[in-house]
């Protein structure tokens, strides 16, 4: 077998048409990454607002489960727990539904204390 010739001439010129064309080019900048908002602070005690705030907005909801409090009132999710079973005790709102994972209650009307 004959020894192998290099026809590498085409790949070299190719390289090299490619690494002059790069040289007039700018450097590529890295792009700025976006600032992340700030989480919104909730509340983990009643203040007097936000508790009149419970006694009119959430004794009226039709559907009320601890997430609906906690999204409403901005506080964290313990403190809407406390919350509804205040509003059970002084009996201004009724269970529907009492599962390990979802509780769901609404608000007492005529109709259902009968």
């Amino acid at each position: 077998m004959p020894p192998k010739t290099k026809s590498g001439g085409k790949s070299k010129q190719i390289q090299a048409a490619k690494s002059a064309s790069k040289k007039g080019q700018k450097k590529k900048k890295w792009s700025k990454t976006k600032v992340r908002d700030t989480k919104a602070t909730v509340g983990v005690l009643f203040d007097s607002a936000t508790y009149t705030k419970l006694m009119k907005q959430i004794s009226t909801s039709r559907i009320i489960t601890p997430f609906t409090v906690a999204d409403r009132l901005n506080v964290n999710l313990s403190l809407a727990r406390r919350a509804i079973s205040e509003l059970l005790e002084k009996g201004v709102i009724r269970t529907v539904v009492s599962h390990h994972a979802q509780k769901i209650y609404t608000r007492v009307t005529p109709t259902s204390e009968e």
